[in-house]
């Protein structure tokens, strides 16, 4: 395995082990979950949701599926593409109600827990309240781009974890 992906580096996969072997004989998804994660978390044109707020949701999706050291690279990444206290608070995972944050960052930040913790729940209705916060169209599929990257890239690991205590 030449290049080192993030999940493998999370998920703590030691170079030469046999979870290494089996993944660098899948190099190429880890290569393309490499570049969604480029994609979803830094693309060229983040349209109406900047680095600094996927960032902080990233980070505060992971805090919410339980894996800090996920969330800590978001945080540093966070720190890195222009942090503020209002997604400080919104990356540690603050209630929405305490953010203080604009109707817009308060729709995007609670349509993103539900996305995370309660996805079955999900309704028109959310995306109405989006819609009436501001959030364009092309936004809320960006919301919905970056909380199904983040939530399958902490299974990922976590699976990857696993394996790697078995082997």
């Amino acid at each position: 395995m030449s290049e080192h992906h993030l999940i493998e580096t999370l998920a703590g996969v030691s170079a030469g082990s046999p979870l290494a072997g089996a993944l660098a004989e899948r190099s190429a998804i880890m290569a393309m979950s490499q570049a969604s994660h480029d994609a979803v978390l830094l693309p060229r044109e983040p349209g109406g949701i900047s680095h600094a707020e996927r960032a902080a949701l990233a980070a505060r999706m992971a805090q919410w599926n339980g894996d800090t050291a996920l969330a800590a690279q978001y945080r540093d990444l966070l720190g890195r593409a222009g942090e503020t206290a209002g997604l400080a608070a919104i990356a540690s995972g603050m209630a929405v109600e305490q953010l203080g944050a604009t109707a817009r960052l308060g729709a995007i930040t609670r349509h993103a827990d539900i996305l995370t913790k309660t996805v079955k729940e999900a309704s028109r209705a959310d995306i109405e309240a989006l819609k009436a916060a501001g959030v364009s169209e092309p936004d809320i599929v960006r919301l919905a781009e970056l909380a199904a990257f983040v939530n399958y890239q902490v299974r990922v690991i976590a699976g990857l974890r696993l394996l790697g205590e078995v082997a």
